[in-house]
C-alpha cells in the first residue's frame, strides 16, 4: 500500500512560493507555522525535493516539544522520517536535513547519481536508487509503502509536487495564501514542471474547508482522482 500523500504549501496571492532568485519568503505567520508543525508531527515521513534543500537548507524537524513528546508516547521517533528526492545526489553532505534532529533519513536518487557521492551519503542516510535518469516517484512510493510509511507530508518544491500530481500520487493539498504579491514570470509556483494541457485534462480538486488565519487564508483540498489513469 502506498502512503497517503498530503502536500502543504504557503504561497503569495499570485501563487508564488519564493522570489525569482529562489530566496525564501516568510509568507505565513506563527499560527500557520504551528499548524504545519502539527501536520508534520502527525506524519510518518516528510519529503522535499533537492531544490528546496539547496535553496532553504531545512531540517524538517518537529519544533514543538509537546508534539515531539506525543510522538514518543505513541512509540514513534521524535521526528518523522525525512526524505529528499535528489536524482543526481546533489545534496551537500553538511545539509541540515542529514544531521539536525534524531531520526531516520532517506535520499532517493536515480542511476545517474555519482557512486562516490552515494557511498558518502550512506554514512548519514539510507540511499534508495529508483529510476534511470530521474527518480521514479511511483516506484519510490511503492518502496515507502513496503517500509510501513502510511502518511507522507510533502513540503515542496514545485517540480516535486508537479511530478507527484502528474503521477496521481497526491491525496490532499493544503494551500496557505498570504497577503502579498511576489510577481515575476520566473518566480516558482507550488506546481512547476511542464504544466498540464487541455487535451490531457487537469488535476481537479474538491474544496474541503477554508479558514482565515491571521492575514491570509488556508484552503484544504481533496484531489478528486489521486490514482493515475492507465
Amino acid at each position: 500500500m502506498r502512503p497517503y500523500v498530503v502536500v502543504n504549501v504557503a504561497m503569495s496571492a499570485d501563487g508564488k512560493i519564493s522570489t525569482r532568485e529562489r530566496r525564501q519568503v516568510k509568507i505565513s505567520g506563527t499560527l500557520d507555522f504551528s499548524r504545519v508543525d502539527q501536520l508534520k508531527a502527525g506524519s510518518d515521513a516528510v519529503m522535499v525535493g533537492i531544490g528546496t534543500v539547496l535553496a532553504d537548507d531545512p531540517s524538517l524537524t518537529v519544533k514543538s516539544e509537546e508534539c515531539r513528546t506525543d510522538r514518543l508516547n505513541r512509540g514513534a521517533d521524535e521526528h518523522p522520517l525525512r526524505i529528499v528526492v535528489d536524482s543526481k545526489a546533489r545534496i551537500p553532505l553538511e545539509a541540515a536535513i542529514l544531521h539536525k534532529g534524531a531520526g531516520k533519513r532517506i535520499v532517493a536518487v536515480s542511476r545517474q547519481a555519482d557512486p562516490k557521492k552515494i557511498a558518502a551519503l550512506q554514512s548519514c542516510a539510507n540511499v534508495i536508487i529508483v529510476g534511470d535518469n530521474e527518480v521514479d516517484l511511483t516506484s519510490l512510493m511503492d518502496k515507502l509503502g513496503e517500509m510501513g510509511i502510511r502518511r507522507l507530508m510533502v513540503e515542496g518544491g514545485g517540480n516535486l509536487i508537479a511530478g507527484l500530481i502528474s503521477a496521481g500520487l497526491v491525496n490532499e493539498i493544503y494551500t496557505f495564501i498570504g497577503n502579498m504579491i511576489i510577481g515575476g514570470k520566473n518566480s516558482p509556483t507550488f506546481v512547476d514542471g511542464d504544466g498540464f494541457i487541455l487535451e490531457s485534462g487537469f488535476c481537479r480538486l474538491h474544496l474541503l474547508d477554508m479558514l482565515r488565519i491571521e492575514s491570509g487564508v488556508l484552503l484544504h483540498w481533496n484531489v478528486e482522482n489521486p490514482e493515475k489513469k492507465k
